[in-house]
């Protein structure tokens, strides 16, 4: 179409044609969105894994602020805050996420079936 509203008389052949890059150029796209994606799950465990090392090394940065701030608490205070119990809890944390990646990788080996059932 023109500014003015009116159309070319050759605009439909070069519609149609600009139609069909563009499904093709979908597809493409499509095809490469897939094929990253399947990419990307084959990465999935790995990734998982690292980012949990990371969050049980902040839990390991954590407690040892924990116990710097245990140290520095006033003794006389009136109300005191349980730095032991929540020392507990983040090793607790800790030791479960690091359950996870340390966990194998592959399910154990089943022995095979025998599968002849008849004498």
């Amino acid at each position: 179409m023109t500014p003015t509203g009116q159309s070319h008389p050759s605009s439909g052949s070069r519609t149609g044609a600009s139609l069909g890059r563009r499904v093709r150029c979908a597809w493409l796209v499509a095809l490469l969105v897939a094929t990253a994606a399947s990419a990307a799950h084959a990465g999935d465990d790995d990734t998982e894994r690292e980012m949990l090392a990371r969050i049980a090394n902040e839990l390991q940065h954590l407690q040892v602020l924990v116990t710097q701030a245990a140290q520095s608490a006033p003794p006389a205070a009136r109300v005191k805050f349980r730095y032991d119990w929540l020392e507990r809890d983040l090793q607790m944390l800790r030791d479960g996420v690091m359950q996870h990646v340390d966990a194998p990788r592959q399910p154990r080996p089943v022995p095979p079936l025998r599968g002849d059932y008849r004498q």
